[in-house]
């Protein structure tokens, strides 16, 4: 395995596209599909599914995808060591979530962290709900915002609850909808909705999804990965987005109502012991500080 099949896949795996990837690296299409069948072979798995007209990361592709960071990170802090011999030994710390609403929650506590410790190196993982809890059993990563399970998890993770996050309808202001307080399911029965791929959405919102589903053909469903494609797809008119309301960007063209005849969902962070990791227990009390200041 060597740097440039990992520089290679890392791109690829970002553009979803061969000659993007090729054009960014300064080398020829033909020389990153050979890095990237080279480091099929040596994992002995499928990284990319291709066809004539897409390129898709594979499930394999999305759990190779934090080894290859990690293993471009190392590379390249070897590489500053030696340019930067008398700087500050970084300290690492690795956090986990699934989508890029969720990191803007975290700016004040990163901020105080760093006022503790210098030298912080704060890493962001986001990748689907399924492969968070693998990283962390791995200790790839430090810790995990998700929201809970409705099934505890027989693992050494632990569970800090941090907000209670409610189900919320995002609408276009102009929807005959938008003027009440709030919706139900009967409300929805003749829209249709945006909701999130089940295949990435938190277990305990999919139990609210397939009650929605339940009275809906396909084509009335629109299955996005994201809160922001959702969100996109609602203003654009495509129907109401179902989302946990969770940090979401707000839009003076949307109404954001609540879901009736659900209850908030818990969410929060899991995490391994904190014995050894003197940061885990920083970020941690900064949490429990920061929301609890927040919900006041």
């Amino acid at each position: 395995m060597t740097t440039m099949q990992i520089d290679c896949f890392l791109v690829v795996a970002e553009t979803l596209n061969f000659a993007a990837a090729a054009e960014r690296l300064h080398v020829t299409q033909p020389a990153v599909t050979q890095q990237i069948h080279a480091l099929e072979k040596e994992l002995n798995v499928k990284l990319f599914k291709r066809t004539t007209r897409t390129v898709k990361l594979t499930t394999e592709g999305f759990v190779f995808l934090n080894d290859a960071k990690s293993i471009q990170h190392i590379v390249g802090h070897a590489k500053k060591r030696f340019e930067e011999p008398a700087g500050l030994e970084p300290v690492l710390f690795t956090i986990g979530c699934h989508s890029q609403s969720e990191l803007a929650l975290l700016p004040d506590i990163l901020q105080e962290m760093l006022s503790c410790c210098p030298a912080l190196h704060p890493i962001f993982q986001i990748v689907p709900f399924q492969h968070l809890h693998q990283l962390l059993k791995e200790d790839s990563l430090d810790v995990v915002f998700d929201f809970r399970e409705q099934t505890e998890r027989k693992t050494r993770e632990t569970y800090r609850e941090l907000l209670k996050a409610k189900p919320i309808c995002v609408l276009p202001g102009n929807s005959p909808l938008s003027q009440n307080a709030g919706l139900t399911i009967g409300d929805l029965k003749k829209e249709k909705a945006i909701l999130f791929n089940p295949q990435i959405a938190p277990g305990c919102f999919n139990a609210i999804q397939r009650t929605i589903i339940d009275q809906k053909t396909m084509a009335d469903i629109y299955m996005q990965d994201s809160p922001e494609a959702c969100i996109t797809l609602a203003k654009a008119g495509f129907g109401i987005a179902v989302l946990p309301d969770l940090n979401l960007p707000k839009d003076p063209a949307l109404v954001y109502l609540p879901l009736e005849g659900f209850e908030p969902i818990s969410y929060g962070v899991y995490y391994n012991s904190t014995a050894r990791n003197p940061m885990l227990k920083l970020f941690l009390r900064l949490c429990r500080e920061y929301f609890t200041l927040e919900q006041a």
